[in-house]
């Protein structure tokens, strides 16, 4: 019953997912339950799990604590620094605990805001699932990035730092009842991370195909995870693009990503497709879609909301 809330974009408050902290606490109403621990067969009751249910017939619930799918509204918090790591030369893999986590809720491909003294907020995509217990953001960080590199500076020294969430509106409130079309390009990946872990979680029946483009086979910093969904995934095709070319500019590569979504093959006209990278590159991307027949209102990116055309 929780993954079927999940799958319809009604966040219920969960943790462990086995019975054990009664978080997902609901009264039965009216209906049938099996319950998976003991196999009994619940009818009107006080109370239940709902990770530890599943319903026989139509059900009717009383739940404490539920949030409709888009209500969610940012606030700031101050999150623990739990730990900051580098995955590769120049990106680095941050895991945050938010106080009262289990009454916060987004959704899978939103993004936060980190808010440090005298500073510009600094938005980075949650890479973690809605489910998760801790918050996990990818940040690109060299001296070159000043920003990035001050939230890294500020992250490893410990403590607390305040941020806002969620933010964004290319996110998945429920799974999609279409195949789904996922491009992303450089730390976008990490969008499509809390997306694809969400839509395992909801045991999402559709295809999914991930295409992840980069400039040198040594910014994929997350391919070895990738090519772990595929092989557990049977619906899941991952698609690695890399220029590895020293003169291949940034532009030209995201031509050759965008080439390689349109010779996916894809019915265009079936498709739900989710972007994130930068607005050139997303732009591109969807104005090739479009023209191959792919509906616009089919192609989500929090691009459109942050850099729209003018």
């Amino acid at each position: 019953m929780l993954s079927a809330a999940a799958q319809a974009g009604i966040a219920v408050p969960a943790a462990c997912r086995n019975g054990v902290c009664e978080i997902c606490e609901a009264r039965l109403l009216a209906g049938s339950v099996l319950n998976t621990r003991n196999q009994q067969i619940i009818e009107v009751c006080e109370r239940l799990m709902m990770c530890r249910s599943i319903a026989l017939t139509d059900l009717e619930l009383e739940i404490s604590a539920v949030m409709a799918a888009g209500n969610n509204q940012p606030g700031k918090f101050q999150a623990k620094v739990v730990d900051v790591r580098s995955i590769s030369h120049d990106v680095y893999r941050v895991e945050l605990q938010l106080p009262r986590r289990r009454e916060l809720s987004f959704h899978a491909g939103q993004y936060l805001s980190v808010n440090l003294p005298d500073a510009d907020p600094c938005y980075f995509s949650i890479a973690s699932s809605p489910s998760a217990q801790n918050i996990e953001l990818h940040i690109q960080a060299t001296p070159e990035w000043v920003s990035a590199q001050k939230v890294i500076d500020a992250l490893t020294s410990g403590g607390e730092v305040t941020v806002e969430l969620p933010h964004g509106k290319a996110c998945l409130a429920s799974a999609p009842t279409k195949p789904l079309l996922l491009v992303a390009a450089g730390t976008g990946f990490a969008q499509m991370k809390s997306l694809v872990d969400y839509l395992w979680e909801t045991s999402y029946d559709q295809p999914v195909k991930l295409y992840w483009g980069v400039r040198r086979h040594e910014d994929m910093y997350l391919r070895a995870l990738a090519q772990q969904w595929q092989e557990e995934w049977p619906r899941f095709t991952f698609l690695p693009v890399v220029g590895d070319d020293e003169d291949n500019d940034w532009a030209g590569h995201h031509d050759q990503l965008v080439r390689a979504v349109l010779a996916s093959g894809m019915d265009w006209n079936n498709v739900e497709v989710h972007a994130s990278g930068s607005p050139t590159m997303v732009y591109t991307l969807m104005d090739a879609l479009v023209d191959a027949g792919l509906p616009e209102e089919a192609f989500f990116s929090d691009v459109l909301e942050y850099a729209p055309r003018t």
